[in-house]
């Protein structure tokens, strides 16, 4: 008996405690009466950008490679890195010695082969004279034609000769070819160089350093924004500065990378070469530093504009209640002001935008004040409702009456 009287007072006490933690749950529930506030955005000016980035070199805008067509040992250099040089200066000499003897060579042969031109031209002169007038056979005529066209070809090649000698001679001398800074330097003093297949490089020139270009490698997904006369920006690693430039070419030609995962599946990055101009008047950029590089496909500066999702916006009874007032209108793009329990739409007309903001165009005044989102406050946090028309976060929690229990039946 004893024991059926305790089981029976510890089932009363248990059950006495489960109502009043029920009790306590709704009542607290009862409690967590979502209100509603309204995101606002005022209508002002704001600049409206939108960029790619991509990674490239700077490189001078003129860049030259002096090099040399004939071979042999390196006699003079005038100049050394980072020397200012003119146009035509002597900036090296080869050793003259050998080509100074092939120009006399082809000087005694061009001269002997001129004296054998000039005799057996009068001696053919001669015969044709004597010819005509049959005062000798048609034999010795037609040899001394034979002899004069061989002096004649001879000779001509003796002149080609020369002057490629000539031309040999000349190229001893290396002068550089345009105004500007040495920025390398290949060769020393003593050195032999030959220019059997291909011309070796001795100097590379940049015309002006105060004047540079970037050459940016764009992915294929971005470069259909990307086009001539665009605002760019960019950062070099060596500055904490950032430089601007303008785009000035972009490149046809494409560029292909194989990259390699660790799947050991490979897949080939295809990019397109972007010339971008950018002054240089402190000369801190230098060539072959990588640049860091954001080019504005959108760039409006001081334009009107709301938030993008001001554009997305619709109140809606379950949201805005069953006692608020809708004046909606006919537009593709509207945007909503309130006042009171009182939503009224705006037409509007938009230009770019960036995803984030819209410019507008016409329809609002300056200064207006539009709605851009609903969020709701319960005691316990906040939660935000969609602003686009016929949708609602699945993390929202659904118009004041509405309970689990409703949205299974439903």
């Amino acid at each position: 008996m004893k024991k059926k009287t305790k089981a029976v007072l510890w089932t009363i006490v248990l059950v006495a405690v489960a109502g009043a933690v029920l009790v306590v749950y709704f009542r607290g529930r009862a409690s967590k009466t979502p209100q509603l506030t309204y995101e606002t955005a005022t209508v002002q000016r704001n600049d409206i950008s939108s960029s790619v980035t991509a990674t490239g070199t700077i490189e001078p805008v003129t860049e030259v490679e002096v090099g040399t067509q004939v071979s042999g040992i390196i006699d003079k250099i005038y100049v050394d890195y980072n020397s200012v040089v003119k146009e035509g200066q002597i900036i090296a000499e080869l050793d003259k010695v050998t080509l100074e003897s092939d120009l006399a060579s082809a000087q005694a042969a061009y001269d002997g082969s001129k004296a054998e031109y000039e005799y057996h031209s009068r001696n053919y002169e001669r015969n044709k004279g004597l010819h005509e007038k049959s005062l000798i056979s048609d034999t010795e005529y037609e040899q001394s034609l034979y002899n004069y066209q061989m002096a004649k070809s001879s000779f001509h090649s003796s002149e080609a000769e020369l002057a490629k000698a000539k031309r040999n001679l000349s190229y001893a001398t290396i002068t550089s070819p345009i105004d500007g800074v040495v920025i390398d330097r290949a060769v020393e003093e003593g050195q032999t160089v030959a220019a059997s297949f291909e011309t070796p490089t001795l100097f590379t020139i940049a015309a002006d350093l105060t004047q540079m270009q970037v050459v940016a490698d764009v992915d294929e997904a971005d470069i259909g924004g990307v086009k001539e006369g665009q605002r760019v920006s960019f950062t070099v690693d060596a500055y904490p500065d950032t430089f601007s430039g303008t785009v000035t070419q972009i490149r046809l030609g494409s560029s292909s990378e194989s990259s390699s995962s660790s799947s050991s599946t490979s897949e080939s990055v295809v990019t397109y070469e972007v010339v971008i101009s950018a002054a240089n008047p402190e000369l801190k950029l230098k060539p072959r530093l990588t640049a860091n590089i954001s080019i504005y496909t959108i760039d409006r500066p001081d334009v009107l504009s709301v938030p993008a999702k001001a554009l997305r916006f619709t109140p809606e009874k379950p949201i805005v209640g069953n006692d608020a007032v809708i004046v909606d209108c006919d537009s593709p793009a509207k945007v909503w002001t309130r006042s009171g329990n009182v939503f009224t739409a705006h037409a509007v007309e938009t230009g770019i935008s960036n995803g984030v903001t819209t410019e507008i165009t016409g329809g609002i005044e300056e200064g207006t004040e539009v709605i851009s989102g609903v969020e709701f406050n319960i005691s316990s946090g906040s939660v935000k409702a969609s602003s686009a028309s016929g949708e609602r976060s699945p993390f929202m929690p659904g118009p004041p009456g509405e309970n689990k229990d409703d949205k299974k039946e439903k």
